[in-house]
């Protein structure tokens, strides 16, 4: 999956190029892209096609699935699904959809995996933080907020398809893991359309498919320090990947960078890493690892993905060094399960 990629992970910078998730332009007839504004960040399917109307409808279909999962399982709408959950989950069971209730196993799965690295809980102290308004919580609104914090505490009742929060001020977010069940579903929606080379990425996650019609597809994983600029190319077919990093939502004070990507066990923004880049089969997976890595830092980060099969992943450290998984450096990549 990931065998020419050696060759192009270069400590060497910058190079100029699109951001994690983005491919590196081409230019081919057949070619079609779109890019929307969805779920709070841009949206892009590129994909071949040599049917242009056919390939404006599946188009369409990727932005209306991820318009779909918007209006499920978005915090900001009053009437979603996640909202309602965390309207009423403090005070009873609340029935689950069948997708809701595989995604929140699936993350209950990879708390468990990375220790409580990865918890979508986190959301009763990620919300005190306003990255625009450069609000933080107090020391008092934290500690409070993190005693509502503990992923062992979502109640889930697999035979009655419900989920409950066992103490008072929980809630989730499924910010660090909804936009990889999006992108996993569009790459299914767009491979039963026939669709054989394609891109699509919300944000920092992206899923592609096939190849870029007769090479791979150049994904850059942007310098996290130089705008505009890469660490790496990343030479790909059929694969996710995703990039968590502390210069998508901050703001620095005191010397201190608070960013959207919160350790669950302090309510604060880790330090020690500056990006985590994962390729795997599946969104879900490439996501919540790469929010998993960045909280537990190089080492343990590498360690656990070390364990699985079928992961890689590039860190960035706080000191702008670049560290790779050894299915990246060694003779041979690590087989996949």
């Amino acid at each position: 999956m990931f065998g020419a990629l050696k060759a192009h992970l270069r400590d060497t910078r910058p190079r100029i190029g699109p951001q994690a998730g983005q491919m590196v332009p081409g230019v081919d007839r057949g070619w079609l892209k779109r890019e929307e504004a969805i779920m709070g960040t841009a949206i892009s399917v590129e994909l071949w096609c040599d049917d242009r109307a056919k390939g404006e409808s599946a188009m369409d279909a990727v932005m209306a699935e991820m318009h779909r999962i918007d209006r499920v399982m978005s915090p900001h709408k009053p009437d979603s699904e996640l909202s309602r959950i965390n309207r009423d989950a403090g005070t009873a069971p609340v029935p689950l959809s069948a997708e809701m209730m595989r995604l929140i196993e699936r993350a209950l799965a990879f708390s468990e995996l990375s220790g409580g690295a990865f918890d979508i809980s986190y959301a009763a102290i990620g919300h005190l933080y306003d990255y625009r308004e450069r609000i933080r919580p107090s020391a008092q609104a934290l500690a409070d907020a993190r005693a509502a914090v503990g992923w062992r505490h979502l109640v889930l009742d697999t035979a009655e398809q419900t989920l409950r929060f066992a103490r008072p001020g929980m809630r989730i977010d499924l910010g660090g893991f909804a936009k990889g069940h999006a992108v996993d579903n569009a790459a299914a929606i767009l491979r039963e359309l026939g669709i054989q080379h394609a891109n699509v990425s919300a944000g920092g996650d992206s899923r592609v498919i096939g190849d870029h019609r007769g090479r791979p597809w150049s994904i850059g994983i942007r310098d996290p320090r130089r705008a505009g600029e890469m660490v790496a190319v990343l030479p790909l077919e059929d694969v996710s990947i995703s990039t968590s990093g502390d210069y998508e939502r901050f703001f620095d004070e005191g010397g201190e960078r608070f960013h959207h990507l919160i350790d669950p066990a302090t309510g604060r923004s880790p330090a020690s890493v500056r990006s985590v880049t994962i390729l795997a089969n599946d969104g879900l997976t490439t996501e919540a690892l790469s929010k998993s890595v960045f909280v537990l830092g190089v080492d343990k980060g590498l360690a656990l993905i070390e364990s699985l099969c079928g992961v890689d992943a590039v860190v960035v450290d706080a000191s702008g060094a670049l560290h790779f998984s050894s299915g990246l450096t060694a003779a041979a990549p690590r087989q996949a399960c």
